[in-house]
């Protein structure tokens, strides 16, 4: 069987929170080793974020399997040239420490790539290594609202964060790509990066369609809860059995299928209110009142069927309790199970799926785990592990 494609790949990851966890969980995902450098006694703040998961947070469970613990106090000399050992043999090193604590540590991107000119550096940060809020705290929702995010969330009347942290999730998934696109570079080149990704950059470039359509139309878009300040109708609907039904009508040609197979009133297709895009966005109101007139006098079931036939896109809203038996999900075998300190849990597979190669689905580690073991490695015997954990500098 052939190996992941990042077998070989050693990352060490002095991370916390979600960003560069989320990131260095897909790089080990896709094969790398990952040492994730903690706080001795508390590690990973996240951790401690809540106790749901048969006593573990819901967010490490999320972003920690797959990854070796070590303990270090990297304000320990000790512990600091441990730490030097680990990224001496590594490829790849990633931080999200606040801005200025990896110089201050001798862990900067230009003394380490000095001595290791292979080495790929990732620092995440909220606003990036300069500018005026280099400094400023931030956490998911402050850039969420920096970023303009919640302006445009939400109902009309009260604006909302993502229920999901997209700010954090947004930088991660830069860092995954901009690693792996430095590891590419770095088979032609031989020479490794420095990359810097911010949270507040990541964001803004998720936010390009409401940048542009109020740069150059000279509003923003409306918050509209689940529906489209562009588009209608698209958003929530309610069946006459309460079953929430999600549509998107995009075109001409569905609007039409939509007023004849589904509202069974094909007149309202040729209605001078609705007969455009920017009518019936317009006149969202009132076309909302007949679909709802509509739909309240069938079932749930009854309405998908209806879209089903006019091919409109529609989907049923979900709550989160519902994702694990999610139909497609089940069909698909989207579900595993990883080990964890506290037993077997529930998984979804990663989104990257390469045919052939099963999914690498190792344990969630418990806080240290795999110090005595990484030490070992770097030639530290059984005397000299003990005067480390004596010192506290582990």
């Amino acid at each position: 069987m052939n190996a992941l494609p990042l077998a070989g790949i050693t990352v060490i990851a002095c991370e916390q929170a979600v960003a560069a966890p989320l990131a260095t969980r897909h790089l080990a995902d896709l094969g790398a080793r990952v040492i994730k450098v903690e706080r001795p006694g508390t590690g990973d703040f996240a951790r401690g974020y809540d106790e749901t998961v048969r006593g573990m947070s819901s967010h490490f469970v999320w972003l920690n399997r797959s990854k070796e613990s070590v303990t270090l106090d990297l304000k320990h000399p000790d512990a600091k040239e441990v730490v030097h050992r680990l990224i001496a043999g590594a490829d790849v090193f990633i931080q999200n420490f606040a801005p200025g604590a990896a110089e201050r540590l001798g862990l900067g991107a230009e003394e380490l790539r000095a001595r290791h000119p292979r080495l790929i550096t990732c620092a995440i940060s909220g606003y990036g290594s300069s500018g005026p809020y280099r400094d400023a705290k931030a956490y998911d929702l402050l850039i969420q609202a920096e970023a303009g995010l919640v302006s445009v969330t939400g109902s009309e009347e009260t604006p909302a964060k993502s229920g999901i942290p997209a700010a954090d999730i947004g930088a991660g998934m830069y860092a995954f790509s901009g690693i792996l696109t430095a590891l590419y570079e770095r088979e032609h080149t031989g020479v490794g990066a420095a990359l810097e990704i911010s949270l507040l950059d990541s964001l803004v470039e998720w936010m390009g369609y409401p940048f542009y359509y109020a740069e150059y139309g000279g509003t923003p878009p409306a918050r509209t809860g689940t529906s489209h300040a562009a588009i209608a109708p698209y958003g929530t609907f309610t069946a006459g059995d309460g079953t929430d039904i999600v549509l998107s009508v995009q075109n001409e040609r569905e609007w039409a299928a939509f007023c004849r197979h589904v509202l069974d009133r094909p007149e309202l297709a040729a209605d001078e209110r609705f007969d455009t895009g920017s009518r019936r966005v317009a006149h969202r109101r009132a076309l909302e009142e007949h679909i709802a007139e509509v739909f309240s006098g069938l079932t749930g079931e009854q309405v998908q069927r209806r879209l089903a036939a006019a091919r409109i896109a529609h989907a049923r809203q979900r709550g989160v309790t519902e994702i694990g038996a999610h139909p497609q999900l089940v069909a698909r075998d989207r579900l595993t199970e990883v080990g964890s300190p506290v037993g077997p849990l529930t998984a979804v597979l990663p989104a990257i799926g390469l045919p052939g190669r099963p999914a690498r689905m190792d344990p969630i580690p418990a806080l240290g785990e795999h110090t005595d073991t990484v030490l070992e490695e770097l030639g530290y015997d059984s005397r000299a592990r003990d005067r480390l954990r004596a010192e506290a500098a582990v």
